[in-house]
């Protein structure tokens, strides 16, 4: 069953949002509109047993990180819309059904049907779309189950299903911090380096850090360096949320105390591990962040766009805007020294090795606009999102700097619920952490 009209209280929201924007911002009104009823009418899919299937835009299938972003915007009126709560819950529901088959896994088909990268050298089934491990995949499952219970007080998606794949992101993530001893191997056909892993799929070669290895990054390319520092920051923040979960909720638990000995443990390794291995020296000779390290003194000063991304750190929980050495990063980030980061006739910002060179990402320019306490920056930002959605009144993948009428995706959730999370954070109305 998908939406076939709003619901009552998105559009009351919208609505409201609209009001906000006034004569001023009447082009970002339209967007908002557009692009928060999108998600509603064209991605959702809610099944008879509960669960919720979301995809994530022209691809056939469900990630796990993609889905927990399209639906966050829809928390702050879900505590006010039961049903809209309902339906996010039953997402986190599938979300840890496919967990629980295969926690390596980023992408799965909505039923058993054979469907995506079925001939990728890995240990592929029917379920799975795609096998590409990364880090973020695991985390924001945990993310939005959290959220929800933050936001909603519901309890309902912390079910035994949620329990088993807790267990089994704990052993990921274990397993991971030394992979020279992990059975996870990736291999695709393909003349895409980025597609694919290298030294017969195990990646390149690392040494243990306390940090946990990744594959691939959020945009699904190939990690350069093993240890990709934002998704470990990321892993940091959802192993506090597992200890405050079963610490206040799941008590009862025979498991509690294992799973919270562990997600304690995992959690002070990690951080560690980014404290002893993850900071760099950019041009200027200031202490940085990295985005990727192995452990054997290698390490890339970059940013992607996709989330998590070194900018994201204070939106992700892990510390704050004003943090000096947060500060340091993301000056460097935004500047000529970052190899994605682009700027042209119309635009400037962040791209990816996901798309061709020059092409920016909204998600990029939503994320640095929820990242700075400048309003007048989010203004700039938000003006700079509608002037370059070549006339559709939805957000792309990414598009050309110098002419926004290139561009990639047509249709693409994740990047549309960033720009109205970005029209939110400016009227300060934000998800509750």
């Amino acid at each position: 069953m998908a939406y076939k009209d709003i619901p009552k209280s998105v559009q009351q929201f919208m609505d409201e949002i609209t009001a906000k924007c006034g004569e001023e911002h009447a082009d970002w009104a339209t967007n908002f509109s557009a692009a928060f009823a999108n998600t509603l009418l064209t991605t959702v899919k809610r099944h008879e047993d509960g669960t919720t299937f979301l995809l994530t835009g022209d691809i056939p299938a469900m990630w796990l990180r993609d889905s927990t972003a399209q639906v966050r915007p829809y928390l702050v009126i879900a505590k006010e819309d039961e049903d809209l709560a309902s339906m996010i819950s039953g997402l986190v529901k599938k979300q840890f059904e496919y967990i629980n088959i295969d926690p390596y896994a980023n992408a799965f088909n909505e039923e058993a049907n054979g469907a995506g990268h079925q001939s990728d050298h890995t240990e592929m089934n029917d379920w799975i779309w795609e096998r590409k491990y990364e880090i973020d995949s695991l985390c924001y499952p945990i993310q939005l189950a959290y959220l929800l219970y933050k936001n909603t007080g519901r309890t309902d998606q912390l079910n035994d299903s949620f329990v088993e794949g807790i267990k089994k992101a704990l052993h990921v993530f274990k397993t991971e911090q030394d992979h020279n001893q992990s059975p996870y191997t990736f291999e695709r056909d393909t003349t895409r380096k980025e597609d694919t892993l290298v030294n017969d799929g195990r990646g390149s070669t690392v040494a243990p850090t306390g940090m946990t290895w990744s594959g691939f990054r959020p945009s699904d390319d190939a990690c350069q360096y093993g240890y990709l520092v934002p998704s470990n920051m990321f892993a940091v923040v959802v192993l506090g949320y597992i200890e405050e979960i079963f610490t206040n909720i799941l008590t009862e638990e025979t498991s509690s105390k294992a799973i919270l000995e562990e997600a304690k443990r995992l959690k002070e390794d990690i951080q560690k591990g980014i404290e002893d291995h993850a900071l760099t020296k950019n041009q200027q000779g200031e202490t940085i962040y990295a985005y990727e390290v192995d452990g054997l003194g290698n390490a890339s000063i970059m940013d992607d766009s996709n989330v998590p991304n070194l900018i994201a750190a204070p939106y992700l929980g892990y510390c704050s805007t004003t943090d000096e050495q947060y500060l340091a990063t993301r000056k460097t980030l935004l500047s000529k020294e970052n190899p994605y980061f682009y700027e042209g006739k119309y635009a400037k910002g962040i791209g990816s090795s996901h798309t061709p060179e020059n092409y920016i990402w909204p998600i990029a320019l939503a994320m640095e606009g929820m990242t700075t306490e400048d309003k007048e920056e989010k203004k700039r930002i938000l003006d700079l999102l509608v002037a370059t959605d070549a006339g559709t009144h939805l957000m792309h993948e990414g598009f050309d700097v110098d002419d926004p009428n290139n561009y990639t995706r047509e249709w693409f959730s994740w990047a549309n619920m960033m720009f109205c999370e970005l029209v939110m954070d400016y009227f300060d109305i934000r998800v509750a952490k």
